[in-house]
C-alpha cells in the first residue's frame, strides 16, 4: 500500500501510535478538517491504552510537580464534555463515571492534600479513620474509551492502518521527514506525530528517539463482584481498587523497570490480592478472572515529551505521560494541535519541551 505524496497538501497527517494519545490527536486534527491517517505497529488500543485503571486524576496529584498536574487539571475539567462528543460521535460508550476516590494517608499528608486540594479548587472530605474522600474525581473503562474513540476518529474521516509492525524506514531531507515506510507500505504525509507509548524512546531511523523514554510494567488484576458492593475508587500506599457498574472490580498496580516484558508471576499477583482484601474484605476468597501486564510510556517526573522534533521541522510528539496518558488525553491532544499549527497555546509548552525533557532525569526507581 503507497499512499502518494501532495507537497502542497498541508493538510496531511500521519500519527504513528493509534492508543489513546494517537487517537485523541487525530480526533482533534480531524476537528479542524485535516486529513488524517494513524499507523499502529499492533492493534488499536492494545497497549498501556488497554491494560490501565482509567483513573482521572494524578493518583495524589499533591504528590507530583506542577506540569503533570497543569495538563491533568486541564483535561479533568473538559473530560465530561469531551467523553461526550465521542459517544455522540461514535454511538459507543466510554462509561464515564464521576465515582470519587477515597485515600487512606497519613495525617502530615493528609494535611498537604487538604492545602493542595484548596488552592485548587478540587473539593475534599477528611474522614475519622484517616482517609480523605475527593468526591469529583472519575474514570473510564478503558478498552471501552478506546473503541469508542478508534469510532469517532472513522467516523470523522480518520484512516487506520494495523499491524503495521515496526518502521522499516524513514526517507527525509532538508529537515523534513517526507514518507514512512512500514511492512504494509510507504506512507507520505506533510506532517507526522509519533504518539509511540512505550516505544517512543526506540529510535526510528533517523529520528532520534524522545529522552529519557522507557518502557514501565504494570500488573493488574481483575475480580468480580456482584454490581454495587463498591461505588468508589479506593486508594492507600500505591495500591487502588477500581470499581465498575457491572460489578468488575480492577486492582493494581505494579510499577517495574523490566523493559519490554509484559510477563506476570503468581506471586505479584497473590501480593495484589492480599493487599487488596485489607480494604475491601469482600474480595477474600474470590479468584481474579484475570491477571495482566502492560508497559506504560515511563518519563522522569511522569512528565510527557509534547513538542516539535528539533531534527525535522515537520514531525511532532505527543508522548511519555507514563501513569497518566488517558488523564492528560484531551490536554495533551489540544497542546500538541496547538503547537502543529502556531496557535497560541493553551498551557505553557515549555515543560512538556524536547529540551526540557532532555534535562531531566529519572529518580532512583520509577513512581
Amino acid at each position: 500500500m503507497t499512499e502518494p505524496t501532495n507537497g502542497e497538501d498541508s493538510g496531511r497527517v500521519i500519527i504513528l501510535g493509534a492508543g489513546i494519545s494517537g487517537l485523541s490527536t487525530a480526533l482533534v486534527l480531524l476537528g479542524q478538517g485535516m486529513d488524517v491517517t494513524l499507523l499502529e505497529r499492533g492493534e488499536v488500543g492494545g497497549e498501556s491504552s488497554w491494560a490501565g485503571g482509567g483513573i482521572l486524576s494524578p493518583l495524589l496529584p499533591w504528590d507530583y510537580a506542577e506540569p503533570v498536574n497543569a495538563l491533568a487539571l486541564r483535561a479533568m475539567r473538559q473530560y465530561a464534555d469531551w467523553i461526550g462528543n465521542i459517544e455522540r460521535l461514535s454511538g459507543k460508550a466510554a462509561e464515564y463515571w464521576t465515582c470519587g476516590m477515597r485515600a487512606w494517608l497519613s495525617r502530615e499528608e493528609a494535611d498537604r492534600a487538604k492545602v493542595w486540594c484548596r488552592c485548587h479548587d478540587l473539593e475534599a472530605h477528611w474522614h475519622t479513620d484517616d482517609s480523605l474522600f475527593l468526591p469529583k474525581i472519575a474514570q473510564t473503562r478503558n478498552p471501552r474509551l478506546v473503541i469508542a474513540l478508534r469510532a469517532a476518529v472513522t467516523t470523522l474521516g480518520g484512516k487506520l492502518h494495523t499491524q503495521c509492525g515496526a518502521v522499516k524506514a524513514i526517507r527525509a531531507g532538508s529537515r523534513r521527514l517526507q514518507a514512512i515506510e512500514t511492512r504494509l507500505g510507504v506512507f507520505h504525509a506533510a506532517r507526522f506525530v509519533i504518539a509511540t507509548g512505550a516505544w517512543a524512546g526506540q529510535p526510528l531511523g533517523e529520528l532520534a528517539p524522545a529522552p529519557h523514554i522507557r518502557p514501565i510494567r504494570g500488573q493488574m488484576l481483575l475480580f468480580k463482584l456482584a454490581p454495587g458492593v463498591l461505588d468508589t475508587i479506593l486508594y492507600a500506599d500505591g495500591l487502588y481498587i477500581i470499581p465498575r457498574r457491572d460489578g468488575h472490580i480492577l486492582v493494581g498496580s505494579t510499577v517495574e523497570d523490566v523493559g519490554f516484558d509484559k510477563s506476570t508471576d503468581a506471586g505479584t499477583a497473590q501480593h495484589l490480592h492480599a493487599r487488596a482484601c485489607t480494604r475491601l474484605p469482600a474480595l477474600t476468597g474470590v479468584a481474579p478472572v484475570r491477571h495482566w501486564a502492560g508497559l506504560r510510556p515511563g518519563s522522569p517526573d511522569n512528565i510527557p515529551v509534547i513538542d516539535r522534533h528539533p531534527d525535522f521541522d515537520n514531525v511532532f510528539l505527543n508522548v511519555g505521560h507514563f501513569r497518566y496518558g488517558v488523564t492528560m488525553a484531551p490536554a495533551a491532544a489540544e497542546l500538541l494541535a496547538d503547537l502543529m499549527t502556531d496557535t497560541p497555546p493553551s498551557l505553557d509548552p515549555g515543560p512538556y519541551s524536547w529540551t526540557a525533557a532532555a534535562g531531566r532525569q529519572w529518580h532512583t526507581s520509577p513512581h
